[in-house]
């Protein structure tokens, strides 16, 4: 009877293992059918063997014969595989999925002026509050609009659109408005400009709201590369975050300090890079008219805003974006265990934190994460200031992939992908990060056939040009920006469509070197020692009515005086402002008594030949005006006297 008993406990046992055995099988299968483009002759292998064995499972199920323990054994073993196999790779697919954050949390602040007595939300009234007019952005427009109508914001107060947002802060230090909405990072997007480096303490936040929204709703950028395959050439931004988060769970607008375009052919393994200039003069994309700005300034409205601006003056299309914080890169460096860079000199910066400084010594060596933010961040104290720093972010990147290429420790590449899916944020699907699967493994052949040292071909490309010094309109003063040289921009254009298979490769037919020289390898678009300038106004501040005149006769404007002699002590546009961009008569104030003078277009110059006759034929006008002017009169004093001695 015990015997039986025991029977009957042992088959239940048996068919509950089954189930169990059954379940993790059919988790296991689920999760390798995810790892599309993986070896996908292996995954079949093993879903078609792991199948098999549940058909085995359920007929044995079935089974009415007597169940043995070994069997028991096995259910429970393979169990245990099952469930370990789908475990792992729902980790691994849990964290790259995890690198394209589909939702995002917006955060929209009301900020015064710190001087401003409004210290609380219902001590906003009859003021003008400022709110950007693009109705498809979270913390310009949609998050503020709902503070407005949560708090009744508009019944006292008048709601006024802007564009951009540096015109609402320059108006707001002006005391044209007395709110605005910016966003949450606006520290980092304002403290650079000239005349906003205390804007931490210079304004105070009244209220913030934070919205999680899905970044497709707001951007087409999202998912405009959605069916494209890695396998093909593509092109993909980087864009580096000032944050001190830990984790980039938070919207964060890339201030544009880095931005690396990097275009690259799977099939040649070739790759060109371009650090673009945070400074460079460019058509901003999301502003109407597309006015030139630094390019840094279309980084506060979105990812759309700044690819599309990059886009349209690059003449390329952008496939992919990532973004990456100053956290991640510290705790990437680290993880891969330092990189190994030549540092010029003795370098110091702030930490991730800006919490304490960080140097590092002159001299090869292996930098690891404080230390590589240094290197890749300091300006500064390098001769070549900006420039010097994007080479610098170029090396990091390049040492980075260097290290990681080598990596063969498990934990390690748990750590660096635990590191990246956390402070990483990218359009990229996760079907198409797992393509590059297939891209590292033609990378690893061919470090198995080859002995090269690079086994990716990387081009620098690089943006020349000049600086000048123009009038913003928005911020309304005189900003140094960089004027991209046009010829430098069609080399770079050139070079990345060649690498896309979008244009023919043009063969070097002439190549010339010296035994004494050592061979440097090209930069695509450097070595232009000239650039186009803007024209731009001068200050006439001091100049006499002939000086003032004789500029604007060369500059090519109409130029109308107020007041008649002494000097010019104002004038209606800013020195510094582009030439092109005034249409109307520029309004020269004089420090003579105010009569507005307007020069005749029939008024010819001293210096021409008829002008004499010009002006002796207006005298004679004017003159037999007045004479028939004065017989009018006398027959009318005439008439007058007649009627009077009637």
């Amino acid at each position: 009877m015990q015997n039986k008993g025991n029977k009957k406990f042992l088959s239940f046992i048996i068919k509950l293992f089954s189930i169990i055995a059954l379940g993790a099988s059919i988790f296991a299968i689920y999760e390798i059918f995810l790892l599309s483009s993986i070896e996908n002759l292996v995954r079949y292998i093993v879903i078609g063997i792991l199948i098999l064995i549940d058909i085995l499972i359920i007929i044995k199920f079935r089974n009415k014969k007597r169940p043995k323990v070994v069997y028991l054994m096995f259910l429970f073993i393979f169990s245990l595989v099952c469930a370990g196999i789908g475990i792992v790779i729902s980790y691994f697919y849990g964290q790259i999925d995890n690198l394209n954050k589909n939702k995002i949390t917006y955060t929209s602040d009301l900020i015064v002026m710190s001087s401003n007595k409004i210290d609380k939300v219902k001590d906003i009234q009859n003021i003008k509050i400022g709110i950007l007019s693009d109705k498809k952005s979270p913390e310009g427009y949609i998050i503020p609009k709902e503070i407005i109508k949560d708090n009744n914001l508009e019944d006292e107060n008048e709601i006024v659109e802007y564009e951009d947002y540096t015109s609402m802060l320059v108006d707001m230090y002006s005391n044209e408005i007395g709110a605005i909405f910016v966003p949450d990072s606006y520290v980092s997007m304002f403290s650079s400009i000239t005349g906003y480096e205390n804007i931490a303490t210079d304004v105070k936040v009244i209220v913030s709201k934070d919205k999680l929204m899905k970044k497709a709703a707001t951007s087409k950028i999202e998912t405009a590369s959605s069916g494209k395959d890695v396998t093909e050439p593509f092109t993909i931004l980087l864009m580096g975050i000032d944050s001190t988060d830990e984790v980039l769970s938070k919207n964060a607008i890339a201030n544009g300090d880095t931005l690396i375009l990097i275009t690259f052919n799977p099939k040649t393994l070739n790759a060109t890079m371009l650090s673009i200039p945070r400074d460079s003069y460019v058509p901003i994309a999301c502003w109407s008219g597309r006015p030139e700005n630094k390019i840094t300034h279309a980084a506060a409205y979105g990812n759309d805003c700044m690819i599309n601006t990059i886009e349209n003056y690059l003449d390329v299309n952008i496939d992919y974006y990532a973004k990456i914080n100053f956290k991640g890169l510290v705790k990437l460096v680290n993880a891969v265990g330092g990189v190994e860079v030549d540092v010029p000199k003795e370098l110091c910066t702030d930490d991730s934190s800006r919490a304490e400084q960080v140097c590092i010594k002159e001299g090869h060596q292996t930098l690891m994460g404080e230390e590589a933010l240094v290197f890749a961040r300091n300006r500064k104290q390098l001769a070549n200031g900006t420039f010097g720093r994007e080479a610098h972010q170029q090396e990091i990147i390049k040492a980075l992939i260097d290290k990681i290429k080598n990596i063969k420790d498990v934990t390690k590449f748990i750590e660096i992908l635990n590191t990246v899916s956390d402070n990483l944020d990218t359009n990229l699907t996760t079907k198409q990060i797992l393509s590059f699967y297939n891209v590292a493994k033609d990378i690893i052949k061919k470090s198995l056939s080859s002995d090269e040292a690079e086994l990716i071909n990387i081009q620098q490309l690089f943006l020349d040009g000049d600086g000048q010094m123009i009038y913003d309109e928005r911020a309304r003063m005189v900003l140094w920006d960089y004027v991209p040289n046009k010829n430098s921009r069609n080399d770079l254009i050139n070079a990345m469509k060649i690498n896309l298979e979008l244009k023919d490769h043009e063969d070097i037919t002439e190549f010339s070197f010296s035994i004494n020289k050592p061979y440097e390898k090209k930069i695509i678009g450097a070595g232009y020692n000239y650039g186009f300038k803007y024209t731009l106004l001068p200050d006439f501040t001091g100049d006499t009515e002939a000086q003032a005149q004789a500029t604007a006769n060369k500059l090519g404007i109409k130029v109308k005086f107020d007041g008649e002699g002494g000097t010019v002590i104002e004038q209606s546009y800013p020195a510094s402002k582009r030439v092109d961009l005034i249409k109307d008569a520029l309004v020269l104030k004089l420090s003579g008594h105010k009569k507005v003078i307007e020069k005749d277009e029939d008024e010819c110059d001293e210096k021409d030949e008829n002008c004499e006759k010009k002006n002796d034929d207006k005298k004679e006008d004017t003159t037999s005006n007045k004479t028939e002017e004065n017989k009018d009169n006398k027959e009318n004093t005439e008439d007058k006297e007649e009627k009077e001695d009637e």
